[in-house]
């Protein structure tokens, strides 16, 4: 019989370790700690990484996302589609900018929003698409870049009638690291925004990151200009450019915000960075052997992972109780929790939200959805799990699994 192991089990810990501490500390005793050469570097080795030409770090995921639909002028009257299963980070970028997000049903094949979802949104009033790659699992990139290219469009300033299209912006906030067509995700959007939270795969305690990449034409070293100002109060110079000989001057060219991140933070990403690949093999073996041993388990979907496309950055291990309601997953869910197995739901739909039921908007039209929701189930997943640690996990699961299925 499998043995309760020793030590906790924790559901997502940050992979912080000596390096990370080191880094830090030597980020203090440098004697800047705010933004400056740290965050420079990262942006670089995260371009590199990526295979990018265009990366910014800012404070969050949400921060880095309202100043890309501000960049892009998006306001009152616009409207941007976005998955009923997300975190509602992803809809409040965009009311944010007091534009609507129109909310669309996701595909239970993989719980992503397909192409085909979002071109049945698609209206005049259009000015961007926002997919999530839900658990770190890609959306199919090239399908919805179809979509976006023939979608009807009204532009409303020069930068979107220069795209001459709704803007493709993809929510990356759980696929660092996550491949399609054996390219890293982040080129394949006009913008890509990664989150770096603690819970993240690759953690900066808090903070983001963005791609620009938008086709040629654009001054992409001037957009990403334009991002850190309106992130930094509209100031035209950073505390590091103003130290240097003749720079002190600064203008303020407008309200913006204050979304830096710190050299601190950047230091935290710089140590992990290398060892990343090697942390996405890890999750991979994991999610690996809980396949092997639940996949078996009838009425259990497992997470999509790897095809011929595309491969998961293994962000959450979360299956679906196939035909199960969300009382006999939460029973389960309270189970495991005695047995010391910490689990999680990824994530209440928006529809169920009080900030969009407000709005009108109606779960019960949202079936698949209101599906996910009952049937969503994220065991732990991260580097520093055992073992033995994911050997109780399973064994408990199959266990409570079989007794209130």
């Amino acid at each position: 019989m499998q043995t309760r192991p020793s030590s906790p089990i924790g559901f997502a810990p940050p992979p912080i370790d000596d390096d990370s501490v080191r880094a830090v500390e030597r980020v203090l005793r440098s004697g800047w700690i705010t933004t400056g050469p740290e965050v420079a570097a990262l942006e670089r080795e995260l371009a590199a990484f990526l295979g990018a030409s265009h990366v910014g770090c800012f404070g969050s995921w949400t921060e880095v996302a309202e100043l890309v639909w501000r960049w892009w002028g998006l306001g009152p009257g616009d409207e941007v589609i976005v998955p009923a299963v997300t975190f509602a980070a992803t809809a409040n970028a965009v009311l944010h900018c007091g534009a609507t997000p129109v909310i669309v049903d996701v595909d239970p094949s993989d719980w992503n929003v397909s192409a085909e979802r979002i071109a049945g949104a698609l209206s005049p009033r259009t000015k961007g698409v926002m997919p999530v790659d839900l658990a770190g699992w890609p959306v199919d990139y090239a399908a919805i870049r179809a979509v976006v290219e023939s979608a009807p469009f009204e532009a409303a300033n020069d930068r979107q009638a220069q795209l001459g299209r709704p803007l493709f912006f993809a929510d990356a906030a759980h696929s660092f690291g996550a491949t399609y067509r054996g390219h890293p995700v982040g080129t394949q959007a006009d913008f890509t925004a990664f989150s770096f939270h603690a819970v993240k795969n690759f953690t900066t305690a808090e903070g983001g990151a963005v791609v620009c990449a938008l086709p040629d034409g654009f001054d992409r070293d001037e957009i990403m200009r334009w991002l850190k100002v309106w992130g930094l109060h509209g100031a035209t110079r950073d505390a590091l450019e103003k130290t240097r000989g003749g720079q002190w001057q600064y203008d303020v060219v407008g309200d913006g915000y204050k979304c830096n991140m710190t050299d601190i933070q950047a230091a935290i990403g710089r140590a992990q960075l290398p060892k990343y690949p090697e942390q996405l093999e890890r999750r991979a073996h994991i999610a690996s052997r809980y396949d092997q041993a639940l996949g078996l388990l009838n009425g259990v979907q497992l997470p999509a992972r790897e095809d011929a496309t595309r491969r998961s950055a293994f962000h959450l291990y979360a299956l679906h109780l196939g035909g199960w309601r969300a009382a006999e997953r939460d029973a389960l869910i309270d189970a495991l929790r005695e047995d010391g197995v910490p689990t999680n739901v990824h994530f209440i739909p928006l529809p169920r939200l009080t900030v969009h039921r407000a709005r009108g908007v109606d779960a019960r039209v949202y079936p698949m959805a209101e599906r996910h929701f009952a049937e969503a189930l994220s065991l732990p997943l991260h580097t520093l799990l055992t073992e033995e640690q994911q050997d109780w996990v399973i064994a408990r699961f199959i266990h409570h699994f079989e007794r209130l299925r």
